[in-house]
């Protein structure tokens, strides 16, 4: 059995990595013609880590990564509302970390390739068309270089290529548009002195401004800055995570804000550069895929950030998949089972991430209110994920 899968990213590269765990043939094929760290900073999560711990990646994530202790909720002048311990503070059996998502992904890269081989992840391979026949799924890919269409087998084709996901256009083409929450973000990453603990995530609100700021690791403080510029609607644009943004746009929002134990106007100034981009999600899909082909990731259910789960969901995608596929006595079976599993999941997920996003409480007693709630709905709370079986391939 060989396994395509359509997108390089964290997803993809986790889910070829899984796959090969389980002793399940992979390959990757990815539309950029290199793969470089792009991005900023992102926070695994312990369910994250646990996986990937699992597939003997918890020392590189270590050396990557900043294990965060707590979270950090304060007003524009630096006052604490409410703080909560993260990862292993919290009493979790893993980390969680904060890296930047362009070095995890190289990190990944690094790991399939060593594992897999060289050719396990084609660059430069763009998928334009795929149709199932018999035993297998037949995958049209355009070479970026050359302008040469040709075509691949595998049994089963894995959708982990991102919001604008070609093999979900296919699949659900009434699938419903992109739904912009209403605030735009900016984000960066600066070199900077560490606040508070040095392990910490700062959380701060001001009316319809937040800045969240956290390290990721040699002096590097990522930050995003969010502003609510209207209702949450369809959106009427694109949303294109690498669009470049203006200091001139976003330093107005809080170039008043004083916290004391972080200089904000300056760690946006500073900023080795800016991205731009609408906070968006879709509605939760009644499906994913069919047959032979199915999603994972951001392809199958993009969520807003707020809750910082976007990319551990997708690391546990991967896991749940090999798994499944592994242990079904056939493909349509297995990826029928895995979505069965992860849509259940992941579809509260996407609905929480709305809820806290709605959320207005300034009162510790509220925040905490809010957190809880969080992890109770989405199943990441200490107790039920440090007792959850392992999804480890045997």
């Amino acid at each position: 059995m060989t396994v395509l899968i359509a997108g390089a990213g964290i997803g993809g590269l986790s889910a070829a990595l899984s796959l090969h765990a389980a002793g399940v043939d992979a390959v990757v094929v990815e539309s950029a013609r290199e793969i470089r760290p792009l991005g900023v900073g992102l926070n695994l999560l312990p369910h994250a880590v646990r996986e990937l711990t699992e597939l003997g990646l918890g020392e590189q994530l270590a050396e990557v990564g900043v294990a965060m202790a707590e979270n950090v909720y304060s007003d524009a002048m630096g006052r604490q509302l409410f703080a909560e311990p993260r990862g292993l503070a919290q009493g979790y059996r893993w980390p969680q970390y904060a890296v930047h998502r362009g070095e995890l992904q190289l990190l990944l890269l690094a790991a399939v390739r060593e594992r897999l081989g060289a050719d396990a992840v084609r660059v430069g391979m763009r998928l334009v068309d795929f149709a199932q026949e018999g035993d297998g799924v037949r995958v049209r890919l355009l070479n970026r270089a050359s302008g040469a269409v040709t075509e691949a087998g595998a049994a089963a084709l894995v959708g982990a290529d991102g919001l604008h996901s070609a093999v979900r256009e296919r699949l659900r083409p009434d699938g419903g548009p992109l739904l912009w929450s209403g605030i735009r973000m900016w984000r960066g990453v600066t070199k900077a002195e560490p606040f508070l603990t040095g392990r910490s995530m700062a959380i701060v609100k001001e009316g319809d401004v937040e800045l969240i700021a956290y390290p990721i690791g040699r002096g590097r403080i990522n930050w995003v800055v969010l502003v609510r510029l209207s209702e949450p609607g369809p959106l009427a644009e694109d949303a294109d995570w690498n669009s470049a943004g203006r200091l001139a746009d976003v330093l107005p929002h809080v170039e008043d804000w004083s916290l004391g134990w972080l200089d904000v106007p300056g760690l946006l100034a500073d900023s080795s550069g800016i991205l731009e981009y609408p906070m968006v999600d879709r509605e939760p899909l009644p499906a994913w895929g069919h047959g032979r082909v199915t999603l994972l990731g951001d392809a199958a259910h993009p969520m807003y950030p707020v809750g910082a789960n976007g990319a551990s969901q997708s690391i546990v995608d991967a896991r749940v998949l090999a798994h499944e596929l592994s242990a079904a006595g056939d493909v349509p079976t297995g990826l029928a089972r895995y979505e069965s599993l992860r849509r259940e999941a992941t579809a509260p997920v996407v609905l929480a991430a709305r809820e806290m996003n709605r959320s207005s409480s300034a009162s510790a007693s509220g925040l905490a209110r809010m957190t809880d709630t969080y992890r109770h709905t989405t199943g990441s709370d200490v107790d039920i994920l440090n007792s959850r079986a392992s999804l480890a391939p045997r």
